[in-house]
């Protein structure tokens, strides 16, 4: 009776303990999707005003989906932690959200993604940071549960009176953006992050190096061969071998370390003083043509820095320094008068991204023919004879923009029906643009922005 009463609580206390045991997720294949644990992040995934979700971690995700023959279905958590918890709880197959490899948790990390060196940000005008021994009586804010962290407490050690004050919901540009505001004194982040905030914060600073470095990785379980993560392992193969990685990476930052201090100050104090006044020109141009307004903006800023009576040596002329040849083929009376000139160089943007092969894809499509509006058609064409000789994808920006610099080299320049060209301006002009426009794709107009300066504030979306 004893021995009965012995086995029936073992059973009722195993039994207590299996249903008390998280469900696991079913195979993605059985699922019939795969079940992506991430969180809001300005560079890994991000949802613009649309619901349009974007971000490096993202679109390699989309690919990986595409690869695996299902879905992808992102599931959003507050912080990096409870997304890796969605993976160790069965809730998520995957969990991908701006994650540095640690290895104190039991899971399967991916091959590195990319690289991250973590700095402490600051102000221009707070105090210098040359030593260890500086950061006595500091406060830094930083994320909880990152590497970061483990370096601010190990200085902490050496340096008792550094303050650490933890977030776990707030994301990396919200911290940068309450910095740039005179509300945080320091701020523990990576290099990529604070280039991105520094874009539209031209104040902040790398005020200190932190001793660590990690990489991006993705976390799966721990499977038995030939599970998600050995899937997973092999789509990175490729993508690093195919140049996959290259281009989304060069999407998201290869162009947003280019502009300096000045030319980031500058743009943003002529976007409230000039740009007003042709906002609704730039709205009607995207109306007209279905490419986005500040887009347009961003060229034209590039072309003329918003001056309508702007005139090159050369003759080109008005706001979006249009030759006098080309207004006459878009019908342009006046180049110096505003309106048509930026109605004019939308028309010859969307001509240009008519004439390319059907096969370059969006968004590197606009870029090619931002590309073009600055060389000629003819010659844009030209680089992308000499990309297919050179084994470069022509479909491609991140292979166009290491091809175009070659066409002021007489060796190539020979091949070029239209002569030699400065592709290599080309490249800078369009770099200059995609960082335009995304600074003001994050900025937000609070009031109508007609008539008068709008009130702009930072975007604090992750």
């Amino acid at each position: 009776m004893r021995l009965f009463a012995t086995l029936l609580l073992s059973a009722l206390l195993l039994t207590a303990c299996e249903s008390q045991a998280p469900a696991r997720l079913a195979d993605y294949r059985t699922l019939g999707e795969l079940r992506v644990a991430t969180r809001f992040d300005a560079i890994s995934y991000r949802v613009d005003e649309d619901g349009n979700a974007s971000g490096f971690e993202h679109d390699l995700l989309e690919r990986l989906a595409d690869t695996l023959g299902v879905p992808v279905r992102f599931q959003t958590y507050p912080d990096s932690a409870r997304a890796i918890d969605a993976v160790l709880n069965g809730e998520a197959h995957l969990a991908a959200a701006g994650l540095a490899q640690n290895d104190r948790f039991p899971l399967r990390w991916s091959a590195p993604l990319r690289e991250v060196e973590f700095v402490l940000a600051g102000n221009a005008d707070s105090p210098e940071i040359n030593r260890e021994v500086d950061l006595a009586g500091r406060t830094v804010t930083l994320r909880r549960g990152t590497l970061a962290a483990d370096a601010i407490e190990q200085i902490r050690r050496r340096e008792p009176t550094l303050k650490a004050k933890y977030v776990s919901r707030a994301g990396d540009q919200s911290l940068l953006a309450d910095l740039s505001d005179g509300k945080l004194d320091l701020v523990a982040t990576d290099r990529v992050h604070f280039s991105y905030a520094a874009q539209i914060a031209p104040s902040l600073t790398v005020a200190y190096e932190l001793p660590v470095k990690s990489h991006i990785a993705w976390a799966t379980p721990i499977e038995a061969d030939g599970g998600l993560g050995e899937q997973v392992a092999d789509f990175l193969d490729d993508a690093r071998s195919d140049g996959l990685i290259a281009r989304i990476s060069d999407r998201y930052f290869g162009h947003i370390r280019r502009l300096d201090e000045q030319d980031i100050t500058a743009f943003l104090v002529r976007v409230q003083e000039r740009l007003p006044r042709f906002i609704k020109y730039f709205q009607d141009a995207e109306a007209s043509t279905g490419i986005d307004w500040r887009y347009l903006a961003a060229v034209a800023y590039q072309e003329s820095q918003w001056d309508p009576v702007a005139t090159s040596r050369t003759g080109v002329r008005g706001m979006m320094m249009l030759t006098s040849e080309t207004a006459d083929r878009l019908g342009i009376d006046d180049r110096l008068d505003a309106r048509q000139s930026i109605l004019g160089g939308a028309r010859y943007i969307s001509l240009l991204e008519e004439q390319l092969p059907d096969e370059v894809q969006a968004p590197d499509r606009l870029w090619m023919a931002t590309a073009a509006y600055n060389l000629g058609m003819g010659h844009f064409n030209g680089a992308r004879a000499i990309a297919r000789k050179l084994g470069k994808d022509e479909t491609s920006w991140w292979d166009m923009k290491s091809v175009l610099p070659l066409m002021s080299r007489p060796e190539y320049a020979a091949r070029l029906k239209s002569g030699p060209a400065r592709g290599g301006e080309a490249v800078i002009m369009t770099e200059n643009v995609r960082n335009y426009h995304d600074i003001l794709t994050r900025l937000q107009t609070v009031n109508a922005p007609l008539p008068g300066s709008p009130k702009l504030r930072l975007s604090r979306q992750e």
